[in-house]
């Protein structure tokens, strides 16, 4: 399958080479979290849960069809922003979410390129709407954390900051004393693709399958991969600096 990037390796370079600071959102592009955990079932559990609660009338019918936990989760902030039921919400989800960790599936490609962009001198953070809890116990089982550590900007109580507001994507620039112009977001999904518009940073999109592709494109997404292995091959030709 071929989204029509791959072959480009001189737009790909033009799009990469500026990129002293590489912003990752997590799942997608640095591995399937739900992989063997199905976020459907997470979701599901989600408005079980609420609805234990007596809470069945907080969701929309569309939004308790959702197969998004994220979706259930807003929706909740938004009726009862900063409460206990939010926290405790957003507690379960993160569980949920670090037992997904052991059994996430690494995104092809994903350990080395990230191996080989800190060996060349960039430096690398996540900015994912997922727990930082899941994202630091996911890359200290696969021996990443140095490439990371301690730009790990993801979910907080704030959930009114989750993506496609660019919150995270600007602590990351801030942090890191990089201006948006010198950074580069890999991104799977429209919000990544808008949370990056709204921080000015160049964007990236990788899709594993079609119907990916065709949202990130019709996001505006300029430059979509189905592999990370072309990016891995420029970077192999670059020389430390």
């Amino acid at each position: 399958m071929s989204f029509g990037t791959e072959n480009d390796p001189n737009r790909l370079r033009h799009l990469i080479e500026p990129a002293r600071v590489v912003l990752w959102d997590f799942d997608g592009p640095v591995c399937r979290l739900f992989a063997r955990h199905s976020a459907e079932r997470v979701s599901s559990d989600l408005v079980s849960w609420l609805e234990s609660r007596g809470l069945h009338g907080l969701l929309t019918e569309t939004e308790r069809e959702s197969l998004d936990p994220h979706v259930v989760l807003r929706a909740v902030d938004r009726r009862h922003p900063g409460s206990d039921l939010v926290a405790e919400l957003e507690e379960r989800l993160t569980q949920e979410e670090l037992r997904a960790a052991s059994s996430a599936l690494p995104t092809a490609y994903a350990d080395p390129l990230i191996r080989t962009w800190t060996a060349v001198g960039s430096r690398l953070a996540v900015t994912t709407n997922n727990s930082p809890r899941v994202v630091r116990t996911y890359l200290a089982g696969r021996g990443l954390t140095d490439c990371f550590a301690p730009h790990i900007y993801g979910r907080t109580r704030e959930l009114h900051h989750l993506k496609p507001h660019p919150h995270c994507l600007n602590r990351a620039l801030n942090a890191m004393g990089v201006a948006p112009g010198d950074a580069l977001m890999i991104g799977d999904t429209p919000s990544d693709r808008e949370a990056a518009e709204g921080a000015g940073v160049p964007f990236l999109g990788y899709a594993r399958n079609e119907r990916k592709a065709k949202l990130l494109k019709a996001a505006g997404a300029d430059v979509v991969l189905d592999s990370l292995e072309p990016l891995l091959r420029l970077l192999r030709l670059r020389r430390p600096g």
